[in-house]
């Protein structure tokens, strides 16, 4: 039986093109079309949050949710809603959904003229209508963000009708008109624009037009040129080099595969090309990281030209948070679980904070696997190692304050951390940071990671690297000294070492210390 999912105008739900009755229940509507829209595991706490931001029982909400959903979308010999005590997910791959047949249609090479004006109408019925959840403002932020793709994908539209040859030059203009509206800070559409305007011969309209585009992209703060340069005339409006948060995350396959102890590890790719793997540091979320201005910017970019593969640790992001063992060794064997279920061969070893340890023991055990180390932020020995009894104790205290209050909606307590991680922060992106730092771990977890490192020690096996290594620390990091960074560079042969000019120990995708970072990366790669 085939299993379909209009959420272009209202929600329906239908079994080989039959109706099915859907419950009353708004949010459990709305749960399923975020379900399979997303069409990736949540957590359940997420989900409640997202759902049932309400004083009664969220949990409980979410379970009777579920149990309406899973009758809806499973079979007897299909299991579609994929439920643990932790994460929650629909599996789509056989399920057809309007909007996303519609955007698979879009990639298609020669659409006719009919095809891409039928396409359009389709796109104009409102998304979800009807399932606005007012009071919601995470899902409702989700939904406009959805909304907006849809609108996306009808520029998208308008800007291969705008230059179609077998369409009137009068046409065309309507179209580029349409493109224009649908995506005003495009500069593509507006060079289309004038210029089929200027070909009809209305110069008067030319003219007002200009100076509104003007204004519009000045106000922006967009480059713009009323000079038309003939490879921006020409170019395709269906190739948009910059690849969006939302669409890498609409790219990434997220899977799941058992440790020893039978702890599940999320993992995920994105991109083709050399592989990198990036080991897993604390505070990652396969999910969330996308929307960072930390991570997005630089997994962008190596995703350009590398197939980049990363998970979540263990009692983080969405791996399991309910585990017996964290322990530095299981961190180790965690990242050989992942790599052996990706199927990568041979690649390039990303560490970064307390990755790089890990990285360093991998590289050493298994050489013929790594074809190049590189450590960002890295330190060998954890703050137990060699300390003073003064620093033990300010450590400890640091713990304590950390599973008293991280849970707190009181950010203060996770501020002691997000002003050593990123000094330079503007104030949204602190807050920004302070609540990714709720939602990918527990308070108890926290204060565990925290213990965990402290007991770090990889200073023995620098020596054993036998892999062309590139370390890379941020000169002014006020969480980890560069000193130590030059320390490691010192004891692994032939390593090369470079600073950036940055103070934080995570770099803010908007510094020119991320382009910089990334270059470093590319080179090594390409040089070694």
């Amino acid at each position: 039986m085939k299993l379909t999912l209009q959420t272009l105008g209202e929600f329906s739900i239908a079994w080989d093109d039959q109706p099915v009755a859907l419950p009353s229940s708004k949010r459990t509507r709305a749960l399923l079309a975020y379900l399979a829209m997303t069409a990736r595991p949540h957590r359940r706490d997420r989900l409640c949050e997202v759902f049932w931001k309400l004083p009664d029982d969220p949990r409980g909400a979410l379970r009777w949710s579920l149990s309406k959903i899973r009758r809806l979308v499973n079979q007897s010999d299909v299991e579609r809603l994929a439920a643990d005590r932790e994460r929650v997910a629909l599996l789509t791959a056989d399920i057809e959904i309007d909007v996303r047949c519609l955007a698979q249609r879009l990639e298609e090479p020669g659409l006719t003229i009919d095809a891409l004006i039928d396409i359009d109408r389709q796109l104009q019925e409102p998304l979800l209508d009807g399932l606005d959840l007012a009071n919601q403002e995470i899902f409702q932020q989700w939904l406009n963000a959805e909304r907006q793709e849809v609108t996306r994908l009808r520029a998208k539209i308008a800007g291969r009708l705008a230059h179609h040859d077998d369409i009137d030059v009068t046409v065309q203009l309507d179209w580029a008109l349409s493109w224009s509206e649908l995506d005003p800070f495009s500069t593509q559409a507006a060079h289309r624009l004038l210029e089929l305007l200027q070909v009809s011969g209305d110069s008067e309209t030319f003219a007002k037009t200009a100076t509104q585009l003007t204004q519009r992209f000045r106000n922006a703060g967009i480059p713009w040129s009323l000079k038309l340069p003939d490879q921006v005339s020409k170019a395709d409006p269906a190739v948009n080099p910059d690849v969006t948060e939302r669409e890498l995350l609409a790219r990434q396959k997220i899977q799941f595969c058992a440790a020893a102890d039978g702890v599940r590890i999320a993992y995920a790719s994105v991109g083709n090309g050399t592989p990198i793997v990036k080991a897993a540091n604390w505070l990652s979320h396969l999910e969330h990281d996308w929307d960072a201005p930390i991570w997005s910017p630089l997994f962008r970019e190596l995703a350009r030209d590398h197939r980049f593969v990363r998970y979540d640790e263990r009692g983080n992001g969405l791996s399991d948070w309910l585990v017996g063992e964290l322990s530095f060794d299981a961190f180790v064997t965690d990242l050989e679980t992942v790599v052996d279920a990706s199927g990568v061969d041979r690649f390039a070893l990303m560490g970064i904070s307390q990755g790089a340890a890990v990285s360093i023991a991998y590289a050493v055990k298994y050489p013929e696997r790594v074809s190049h180390l590189i450590l960002f932020g890295g330190y060998a020995t954890g703050w137990r190692v060699d300390a003073t009894e003064i620093t033990r104790r300010e450590r400890e205290a640091i713990i304590t304050l950390t599973e008293a209050g991280w849970g707190q909606d009181n950010p203060a307590y996770r501020q002691i951390f997000s002003s050593t991680f990123m000094p330079s922060a503007s104030a949204q992106e602190l807050a920004w940071f302070n609540e990714f730092q709720r939602l990918t771990t527990s308070p108890e977890n926290a204060a565990r990671f925290l213990s965990v490192f402290g007991d770090i020690d990889v200073r023995e096996q620098l020596a054993q690297v036998q892999v062309p290594t590139l370390v890379i620390h941020s000169l002014g990091d006020q969480r980890i000294p560069v000193s130590v960074g030059r320390d490691i560079a010192a004891a692994i042969p032939h390593a090369e070492f470079v600073g950036l000019e940055s103070d934080g120990h995570l770099l803010l995708g908007r510094e020119a210390a991320s382009q910089a970072f990334v270059k470093a990366v590319r080179d090594f790669i390409a040089n070694n």
